[in-house]
């Protein structure tokens, strides 16, 4: 704790790599996890375009029950120590030398910003948080291609209820749904097929020439709650070990990325992050 300490105060340029795991104390499954209705299909079966193309009511069905857990779930301890280092008040105080900040998250939950406002813009989630694969309440149109934030609950009524269907259902209870009666786009003259405006496999993460200036000027690199198999975050890490920074892991159990550690800091993250930032003791 005392050398990681150290090295915090002194980083000048430091990046948070983050996944499943810091949302996992808030309640958010993860995303090979759904159970219920969803043990019989692949989840990341169901999250790239063919499948959505191919039954757009399953796939809308499973986000649905995605995006409802998200706005039901609140940041937690580690999300808040997180957001303190985007603030340069606090900043100033954990990390003095640091100049630049940011989160780099593979989840799509929105917990990261809304650690400091509740269910913000994507103009205000940007400003502290790279989503790089895309934001649960975003939609897409699949006719004009337009991206809309919609926190509504449901987001259509044909919806309304299935959520606990994919938590507990049997493969018999799955409803079709009508295409006509899923998400349609509201903008004038349109009224094309929405889909969840999220990065599925297959798609180009979000922001990546972005995300590539952060990675290579970091001098310290945070890995929260994520066991580095899905590219290119698994790669960030190991990018700023090569050009001389450190890497602290912040992980409930081992991973394929402890290698590229020199701090690793093993249990829950919202109990091992506050502490190692300094915030609790």
């Amino acid at each position: 704790m005392a050398a990681f300490g150290a090295a915090l105060r002194a980083s000048k340029n430091i990046i948070a790599v983050c996944g499943a795991g810091l949302s996992a104390a808030s309640g958010i499954p993860t995303f090979r996890g759904a159970g219920g209705l969803w043990r019989k299909y692949d989840a990341i079966s169901l999250a790239t375009p063919e499948a959505f193309a191919e039954n757009p009511s399953r796939v809308w069905q499973f986000y649905h029950y995605r995006r409802e857990s998200a706005l039901k779930a609140e940041p937690n301890a580690a999300h808040y120590a997180l957001g303190l280092l985007t603030q340069s008040d606090s900043r100033a105080l954990l990390a003095p030398a640091c100049a630049n900040f940011k989160i780099i998250t593979q989840n799509v939950d929105g917990l990261s910003p809304r650690a400091h406002t509740k269910l913000p813009s994507p103009e205000q989630a940007a400003a502290s948080t790279i989503e790089m694969h895309g934001r649960i309440h975003d939609v897409i149109c699949t006719s004009c291609e337009k991206t809309t934030f919609d926190a509504s609950s449901p987001i259509c009524p044909a919806l309304a209820g299935t959520e606990a269907i994919v938590a507990t259902g049997h493969e018999e209870a799955e409803p079709q749904i009508e295409e006509a009666d899923l998400p349609r786009c509201k903008e004038p003259g349109c009224d094309g097929l929405l889909r969840p405006g999220v990065v599925w496999f297959g798609e180009r993460p979000h922001r990546l020439a972005e995300i590539d200036e952060y990675v290579e000027r970091a001098d310290l690199c945070l890995v929260v709650g994520t066991s580095s198999t899905v590219y290119p975050a698994a790669s960030y890490a190991e990018e700023v070990k090569s050009h001389g920074g450190r890497v602290a892991v912040f992980n409930l159990d081992r991973s394929q990325g402890d290698g590229d550690a020199d701090f690793l800091f093993l249990g829950p993250c919202e109990e091992t992050l506050p502490r190692a930032l300094g915030i609790v003791t």
